[in-house]
């Protein structure tokens, strides 16, 4: 009687004529955890077309404070000196009289930017939820 396990044919030599597609199916399975984990991050960006606005009516002047930095970092609190160690406590009596408080900020466009976000820190510690820019037209 004759084994199949040692059957020495030339059938053995001929070329193996099937795939094995397992080492693709794992390739792709994992390129497809790849693409769905990074799809909802390239679509973040959102393009807007924004509407032109003419000029805005002003702010009533009895419910505004104006914050003002000079080109050369000097602080003022309308139209006061004012060092940026005090201003806080300054806006918190401010924003105690006058519930409704808007804080305007008008910068000279030579102040480094880290002065005005400093001034906007201290406004936002003392209380006051509404601020604003002043702007050229």
């Amino acid at each position: 009687m004759t084994d199949m396990a040692f059957k020495n044919d030339s059938s053995d030599r001929e070329a193996m004529s099937e795939i094995n597609v397992t080492p693709l199916v794992d390739v792709m399975l994992v390129l497809l955890i790849v693409f769905i984990v990074t799809a909802p991050l390239l679509t973040q960006a959102v393009k807007v077309d924004l509407p032109k606005t003419e000029k805005a009516d002003p702010s009533p002047d009895k419910h505004t404070s104006t914050v003002s930095i000079d080109a050369l970092g000097k602080v003022t609190l309308n139209d006061q000196p004012q060092a940026m160690a005090t201003m806080e406590q300054s806006l918190r009596s401010l924003l105690a009289a006058d519930p409704e408080l808007i804080v305007q900020f008008q910068a000279d466009k030579a102040v480094a930017y880290g002065t005005v976000a400093e001034a906007m820190a201290i406004a936002h510690k003392a209380g006051i939820q509404k601020l604003a820019f002043i702007t050229r037209e």
